[in-house]
């Protein structure tokens, strides 16, 4: 598949023979997940995302919006990270609510993410930053508003989600170019040897019958194309940036247990995608859509790959294609912890270009400085949440 627009499947889909391409999660005690994704046309890209614990695998595609001369057929990268959030926080605040024995006719979470972009990528100043999450969570229920408030404030502290935020983690890398591995430049070493790269998206097959839920993933509604303005096309790919970025979501459940995340990029101007998430089997779900996890690591792997090309775009030098395996890990709260934990993003890139060694370490570099999601690992991110009792 060359392009989204060429290819026959959904946006998502489970996948069936994984093991067939050589794909397969490290084993680990905690919750581990592998991201294998590659460059496709333009913008876009394509993710196989895998879910350790259950052996659960899904693809996903991604684009851009007018903004990166995108051609706006699948959610941005940012869309994926904040609509595993919403989701993986909606999960907790339902248990912790259960166990509360509080009981509500609905829910819905307003979350509001938002970004920098500072400085010239040229002179190697730009750098992402993640700044705090608002979380509006509205409950209709008859409860004591201070009772649904302990159980939500706990909520986030158990949640794996709320964990990659508040972590100071420095993200590792390894660099291969052109078959080869290198030491990497600035980013931090990965100390595991990078394996061969990615390769078999195009063998990948959904499942059949109905192992998964129709429509996961819909554009609601298109952004108007503008020129000349903030936020207006092309306006990301400048190589002096001062700017803030700026995504809401909103999560609700589903009468069948879905939970539904609308999402909608305000700066720059984006479109509006719908997401439906499920969770895992670990946790009592029955996977018709991906969990809150496997999008957030999808969307930590897509806002780095925007990067890369990105970069690659404003200097205009050649890379012919782009790729990583990325690895992340989470602990989930138990009776004896009452926080979830997470561990460092680990990223094995793999770059195809003529421009030589110092060209591919400073696409690594400047890639992991200006990627919005690996800023909110490398700094905590505080969530400032509110309650309040709400018809919804």
């Amino acid at each position: 598949m060359a392009a989204i627009e060429t290819s026959p499947h959904p946006l998502v889909f489970k996948l069936e023979n994984a093991s067939e391409l050589g794909f397969s999660v490290p084993a680990n005690e905690n919750v581990a997940m592998r991201t294998w994704a590659r460059s496709l046309a333009g913008m876009q890209k394509e993710a196989i995302v895998g879910y350790g614990p259950t052996g659960t695998t899904w693809r996903m595609v991604c684009d851009e919006g007018p903004y990166l001369n995108g051609t706006d057929l699948a959610p941005f990268p940012l869309a994926f990270f904040s609509a595993g959030l919403a989701a993986n926080f909606m999960s907790g605040i339902l248990k912790a609510l259960a166990e509360a024995k509080i009981g509500h006719r609905g829910i819905t979470l307003l979350q509001d993410n938002v970004y920098g972009m500072d400085g010239s990528a040229i002179r190697g100043t730009m750098t992402g930053e993640a700044l705090p999450v608002s979380l509006d969570v509205q409950v209709d229920s008859a409860a004591p508003a201070a009772a649904i408030q302990k159980a939500v404030t706990a909520a986030l502290e158990a949640s794996a989600g709320g964990a990659l935020l508040r972590s100071v983690l420095d993200s590792a890398f390894t660099l291969s170019l052109n078959g080869e591995q290198l030491p990497t430049g600035r980013v931090k070493q990965l100390a595991d040897p990078a394996g061969p790269a990615p390769v078999g998206f195009d063998a990948a097959r959904p499942t059949a019958g109905n192992e998964f839920a129709a429509d996961i993933i819909q554009k609601l509604e298109a952004a108007t194309i503008v020129h000349g303005v903030e936020g207006g096309a092309g306006s990301s790919l400048s190589g002096e940036q001062k700017r803030l970025l700026q995504v809401r979501g909103i999560c609700t459940l589903r009468d069948d247990g879905l939970k539904e995340i609308k999402v909608q990029l305000f700066k720059p101007i984006g479109s509006v995608f719908r997401f439906l998430s499920d969770d895992s089997r670990l946790v009592d779900g029955q996977e018709r859509a991906p969990s809150g996890l496997a999008y957030l690591s999808a969307g930590i792997a897509f806002c780095y790959m925007t990067q890369i090309g990105r970069y690659s775009h404003i200097v205009k030098k050649p890379l012919e294609s782009y790729r990583i395996v990325q690895d992340t890990c989470f602990s989930l709260a138990d009776a004896e912890h009452a926080q979830a934990g997470c561990e460092a993003v680990k990223t094995h890139v793999y770059l195809e270009t003529g421009e030589g060694e110092d060209y591919a370490r400073t696409l690594v570099d400047m890639s992991e400085q200006t990627c919005f999601l690996h800023a909110a690992c490398r700094a905590g991110v505080a969530v400032n949440s509110k309650v309040s009792k709400a018809k919804v």
